[in-house]
Formats: structure tokens, sequence, C-alpha cells
């Protein structure tokens, strides 16, 4: 799997530019942008007003190859193929951060695309800005029934009771493991069900076998902050509850963090300079990563991948959702917007098995999950399973990650400061929660909080 389109590779960049583009966001606020373009958030331009028009209408729509380089483009050239009303312009344009910056750039100067896609930690701050259609009229005039997408997928999006952010490159973390290291160390073929069970049995039996490097870390950065808020909440701990009252410094934050510190230190698990390619080469054995990455490590392994749900910690199972969405922007002209969302039902429905099955990315629809196509598909790709059947068990994340501005870099810093510096984790989450609620304030701000 090519790496410019996996959610490792968006996440990490995400901490390059994020305050760059919360900056550039907030200075949009002063703009007459969407009273000049005649729109507002609340203006679907799902009815009769909208001027007619001859020919297919043409939309652009800007991606960032989730999951490999050429799932997406493909979608779009099918699409184009498969009916004569609309047009999909596609434009590439790297990673989620990339995107994100690219997208406050080219509101500002009224360039912007009709449909961009959002990952999770970037829709809601355009949201925020009131520059995303609620898209439910949108939705009814295609005919799309808003049940039919998985319900924790889809609700995400929901903010005032209207959907802004449909689900479309969604994924889990799952735990991934070298089949082949596994049998030489005599252990069951199966993911480990504790943290416990893997750390202090199946870790010493590894390293008997001749594996040099138990277990990788997620890279340094937001896409660390990812993984972790399945263990903090495997621990009892959370980043924050939903109203964005910070608790990562709380007693079962630290023992989470204090955890990671201790995987490192007993010398089961490090932190790779690039996980997915450490566990490829076979350099390390076991790994918790995105379900996008699932195609690129069976193709690119030198080994069987065997999958499996997360482990358990003291408080039980934990895994969140990530991923990316579709919306359409309130800058994009009325005659356009019936077409974009066109685009949006293709991509999530007749589309989507092509672009879940070449890449890992999850079915969001329960008539693609449930169909044929599906079942025939999981019989024999059973990796592909997994995070299907653990998706019943998976939630949202917190806010303080997706919706505080950097709040997965501030997050990231900090574990990163646990397990590369040692630092203990009671003084670094204190600052990380300092930091996060100062960051947290301009936000409630704007939802007049």
């Amino acid at each position: 799997m090519d790496v410019k389109g996996t959610d490792r590779q968006s996440m990490t960049s995400q901490r390059l530019s994020k305050r760059g583009l919360l900056g550039g966001v907030a200075a949009l606020a002063g703009l007459p942008l969407l009273a000049a373009c005649g729109a507002s958030s609340g203006d679907t331009g799902a009815g009769s007003s909208a001027p007619k028009t001859t020919g297919p209408v043409k939309i652009t729509y800007w991606g960032t190859q989730p999951g490999s380089p050429t799932a997406e483009p493909a979608v779009v050239d099918q699409f184009n193929k498969a009916q004569q009303d609309v047009i999909v312009n596609y434009e590439f344009q790297g990673a989620y951060a990339d995107l994100a910056n690219k997208l406050t750039a080219a509101l500002q100067a009224k360039t912007a695309p009709d449909v961009p896609l959002l990952s999770d930690v970037w829709w809601f701050k355009f949201f925020a800005q009131k520059l995303l259609l609620p898209l439910d009229d949108l939705m009814k005039s295609e005919k799309i029934d808003s049940k039919d997408f998985v319900d924790s997928l889809y609700n995400e999006g929901i903010r005032d009771g209207k959907a802004y952010w449909i689900p479309f490159a969604r994924s889990t973390p799952i735990f991934y493991y070298n089949k082949e290291a596994w049998q030489k160390a005599g252990l069951p073929d199966r993911g480990p069900k504790t943290w416990d069970e893997f750390s202090k049995e199946w870790a010493p039996k590894l390293k008997s076998g001749g594996v040099q490097n138990v277990y990788g870390h997620g890279d340094n950065g937001s896409y660390i902050a990812w993984l972790f808020q399945c263990v903090i909440w495997q621990f009892g701990g959370a980043y924050s509850d939903q109203n964005f009252n910070i608790k990562i410094a709380e007693p079962n934050g630290v023992k989470a963090g204090e955890f990671y510190r201790a995987s490192v230190k007993d010398g089961w698990a490090y932190v790779p300079q690039n996980q997915a390619n450490d566990f490829r080469s076979g350099l390390t054995a076991a790994i918790m990563g995105s379900t996008a990455s699932l195609a690129g490590h069976e193709n690119a392994a030198k080994f069987p991948v065997g999958t499996a749900f997360l482990p358990e910690g003291p408080a039980g199972f934990g895994c969140c959702t990530g991923g990316s969405g579709h919306a359409i922007l309130s800058t994009t002209p009325p005659e356009r917007r019936q077409a974009a969302m066109k685009w949006i039902n293709y991509a999530t429905g007749k589309g989507n098995p092509f672009f879940a099955q070449n890449t890992g990315y999850m079915p969001v629809r329960k008539s693609l999950l449930n169909g044929p196509e599906f079942q025939d598909f999981f019989k024999q790709h059973p990796n592909f399973k997994t995070t299907v059947d653990q998706l019943p068990k998976t939630k949202g994340q917190d806010a303080a990650r997706v919706f505080v501005p950097a709040g997965d870099e501030i997050i990231g810093k900090g574990i990163a400061r646990i397990t590369t510096n040692q630092e203990a984790a009671d003084v670094v989450f204190k600052d990380v929660a300092a930091e996060l609620t100062r960051e947290a304030q301009p936000v409630l701000r704007q939802l007049g909080k």
C-alpha cells in the first residue's frame, strides 16, 4: 500500500501544520465568504431555486488517496462511466492535513472544491466555521436512507440533529501479528486476549523464538495519540468527556501512560521510525494499526499476516473509530449540490465494495455489509472480517483529540515524552491536560458553551 494514502501518514502529517490550519480557518470567520457566494450553512439548495443546466454537471472532488494510490481515483472513474448526469473532476491533495491546509487557502481565494474528503480530526473545524452544508435534504432528494449507514460511523457526523459529514474511508485500529513468528514461539494462532497475556506470557516466548522486537508502538505524534485512545479506555481512563472536560491526567489515564512507559523500559516494545515498514519486513512481530493498512500489509509482508481484536486492559475492551468522510461545502453553488450528493451516494454505495476491498477500510452501509458481495469476500479474506466483527464494540473518539485544535498533536507529543524520554506519566499528563484545557477555550466559545 502506498504510504501517501494511509491513515498513519495522513495523521502523522497533521502534526506539521495543524496550528496553521486553525489559524487560517479562524481568519475565515471575519471574511464575507459565505455571503459573497450566496450560501449559508442552513441553505441546502435542494429545492427548485437552483438554476437549470444542460448537459452533465461538473463538480470538483478533493481526495487524499486513502489506503491506496489507486482505489479512490478508480471509484471516481467508475462513477463517471456509470452515468451521464455528473462528471467528477478528481484532484489529489496529499495527506489529510495537506488537504485541510489547501482547503483553507482555497476558501479564502474562493476557489474551493465542491466536495472535500475530511478526516475525523478535521471536518469539525470547518463545521464550526459554518463552512459545511447540512446534508439531510440533499440525501432525501437522492433517496439515500440514512438508516442504512452503520450507526456508529454515521452518527459521528451529526450535529444539532443534522448530518454534515458522511462516512467513506472509515477505519479502526486492530491487532496485527506475524503468524510465522507466532508459530516459532509455540503460540496459538490468535491475538492476545489481554495486554497482560501478551506482555507477561507471550512476549518472553517470542523473544526466545528469535524475535528481536516483539511489539512496535505507533509512530510518535498524532498517530500514536489515535492508538493510545483505545488503550486509555482499556485502563478505565479518557482524554476528556464530550463536554471538553479534560481527564487525561486522572489516575486511570496515568496508569495507561505508565503501561506504555514500562513496555519500552521492560524491553518488549519500542517506538519505530516507521511502524508499517518494520512490521512488513519482520523487524517487529506485532503492532496495533489501522485497518486501512490491511491490504498493504498482506501484499508487502514476507510472512502470513494475522489480525485480531485489540487486547483488553484492566477495564476491559476499548477501541475507537477513525478515518474520513465526505462533506459538501456551503460555498458550493446550488446548481452543483445535488450533483455532489450523487457522487457521495455512489462512493458510499455502489462504489464502496471496490474501495473497501482494495484498501482495508470498512463498508459503511449495512446493506453492503450484509450483502452477498461482502459476505463472499469475507470467506475468502478472513482478515478483513476482523474489523467488521470488532466494529460493534467501538465508539467515537474523545472530544479532546478530534475537536480541540491540535489536540492529537498535544497528546501525541506527551506520549512521546513518556515512551521515548521515559518521563513519568503523571507529570507529562498534567502538562498535556493544561495545554488541552487552554486550546479548548476557542472551541467552547464557538459552540456557545
